[in-house]
């Protein structure tokens, strides 16, 4: 990212959070722990948007999510959603076949989870669900299909994605959930690209969309001004010991974030000095996440306010 032109300041990482069997709370497993990890990033959130950076969090789990949306919402009224993943993860403890919170991370959002989840932001939900896109979408319980048969949200499956075009589709996405308007999270996990292409990650399989398909949307969600935070999920160091695929997903991370270095200055936008924060949360349920925040050096970056950073 600094070769890249950016500036990066380093949050640190949130403590280490490994699954542990709970035969305590079979139906939301390691809430405890999950809640201390969710209140160790979100002030790091914080920190970063109230810099002016751009967030890049780099977590092991979705549950992360909360988050940074939390910490987002800390400083713009409403955000929408942008969720690039494989899994709707509308599970509920009540119909969760593993207690697994990870699959339950938009039931969380949309205030339907677990309640202890579901209260860490005090006025529920975190995003209205017709502010939320689902991006690249594939795997589904019945329960799950049952629920998006009625519900607002929006979907945009995998097939959609390779059919249409994945950077039409992107831009589709965008419109819907209003993401164009005003700010929005995205989150990115890393399942979502095809077992073939990217196996390092805990829940790789066949199907889902090309590394090439989420490369062009990436493009396309990276380049707005109105993206309040980017969080990378999944990544699992453990199933990657010659870092090959930590290569590659550096490497597209540094090209899709580089378009926000080609975009011209927003209309009315002043320039002001960027932090650049970065900061890694821990996941409860995977290896931990390490955050990192960068912004624009003054030299070489178009005259662009606040979303030009990039914290992590």
């Amino acid at each position: 990212l600094k070769t890249a032109g950016f500036e990066v300041a380093d949050l640190g990482d949130t403590a280490t959070y490994i699954f542990q069997p709970d035969d305590e709370h079979p139906r939301a497993r390691n809430v405890s722990a999950i809640l201390k990890s969710l209140n160790d990033l979100r002030p790091r959130v914080e920190v970063a948007v109230k810099s002016g950076a751009l967030p890049l969090i780099l977590s092991g789990d979705c549950i992360s999510v909360l988050a940074t949306i939390a910490g987002a919402r800390r400083y713009y009224r409403n955000v929408s959603l942008i969720y690039v993943d494989r899994d709707a993860d509308l599970n509920m403890p009540a119909t969760s076949p593993s207690g697994s919170v990870d699959g339950m991370v938009i039931s969380q959002v949309i205030g339907r989870g677990a309640p202890e989840l579901v209260r860490f932001w005090g006025e529920p939900p975190l995003v209205r669900e017709p502010d939320i896109a689902l991006f690249g979408l594939e795997r589904l319980e019945p329960q799950e299909e049952q629920y998006l048969a009625a519900s607002s949200l929006r979907r945009h499956p995998a097939l959609e994605v390779s059919t249409v075009g994945s950077a039409t589709v992107a831009r589709m996405a965008l419109e819907h959930v209003h993401a164009t308007k005003h700010e929005f999270v995205l989150h990115f996990d890393l399942d979502v690209i095809t077992g073939e292409e990217f196996p390092w990650t805990n829940s790789p399989g066949a199907g889902g969309i090309t590394l090439n398909e989420v490369r062009d949307a990436l493009h396309v969600f990276a380049s707005q001004l109105n993206l309040a935070a980017f969080e990378v999920a999944g990544y699992n160091p453990e199933l990657d010991p010659d870092g090959q695929g930590a290569r590659l997903l550096i490497d597209l991370l540094v090209e899709v974030l580089a378009t926000r270095l080609e975009t011209g200055p927003a209309e009315g936008a002043a320039d002001m000095d960027s932090a650049a924060a970065v900061s890694t949360p821990a996941s409860s349920e995977a290896p931990r996440s390490e955050p990192e925040s960068a912004s624009k050096t003054a030299g070489d970056s178009p005259s662009l306010a606040d979303p030009d950073s990039i914290t992590s």
